[in-house]
């Protein structure tokens, strides 16, 4: 069984319409960027605390963790903790160009037959953890977003929707703030909230079958 460790409607409104079958059990951890830690560094960290949380309950599934950022010149902006907080984040991302990145993080038992690719893209890293009795692999993707200029009075309004107020980045690219991306360089479902092509590459070398 999949077991998905988001609360995030998003991320499984994005496996169901991927057809790939889950249960949901949300992982509840401190996403405080660490010092000195890159983006990237930090979504893959946080995506696989959000996975350990979870198999550390559930060790006979096989546990997706996911973790989304938004990162404007190496700032990262998580979700606002107020509504001037995004304010604010929608201030720093008018009119520029930002990353999206979401890490992911695929934990289980160790499989009794592997798939024969995934077999051979181990690395040594992952063989050590297989001797752990389990399975760990954690990947991110990247998808570059254009947001065009906000006004103060788009801002305010859009903050006062409520909309912003549990996403990283203060926007939701699938609902009002779309009016405001003319342009992305990636995978579009990455910036909702979870890479589904990455995803179901890890599922299937991990020999899961799939319908």
């Amino acid at each position: 069984m999949l077991v998905l460790a988001s609360a995030s409607p998003r991320r499984q409104e994005l496996l169901r319409n991927a057809g790939i079958s889950f249960t949901v059990n949300p992982a509840d951890i401190d996403e405080t960027p660490l010092p000195g830690e890159s983006p990237r560094e930090c979504a893959e960290r946080l995506a696989r605390e959000k996975a350990l949380a979870v198999w550390s309950m559930r060790p006979q599934d096989l546990v997706l963790g996911a973790d989304t950022i938004v990162v404007v010149d190496e700032t990262i902006l998580g979700k606002p903790v107020d509504a001037p907080d995004a304010a604010r984040m929608l201030r720093l991302l008018s009119d520029r160009l930002h990353h999206v990145i979401t890490g992911v993080c695929l934990i289980g038992p160790v499989a009794g037959e592997m798939a024969p690719d995934a077999a051979r893209s181990q690395s040594s890293s992952q063989e050590e953890l297989r001797t752990e009795n389990r399975e760990l692999r954690t990947a991110s993707e990247t998808t570059l977003v254009t947001m065009s200029a906000l006004s103060d009075d788009e801002i305010r309004d859009y903050v006062a929707t409520g909309e912003p107020m549990d996403k990283a980045g203060a926007y939701a690219i699938q609902g009002i703030a779309a009016r405001w991306i003319p342009r992305i360089e990636g995978d579009y479902s990455n910036v909702v909230g979870l890479p589904v092509a990455l995803v179901y590459t890890m599922l299937r070398e991990r020999g899961v079958g799939l319908r």
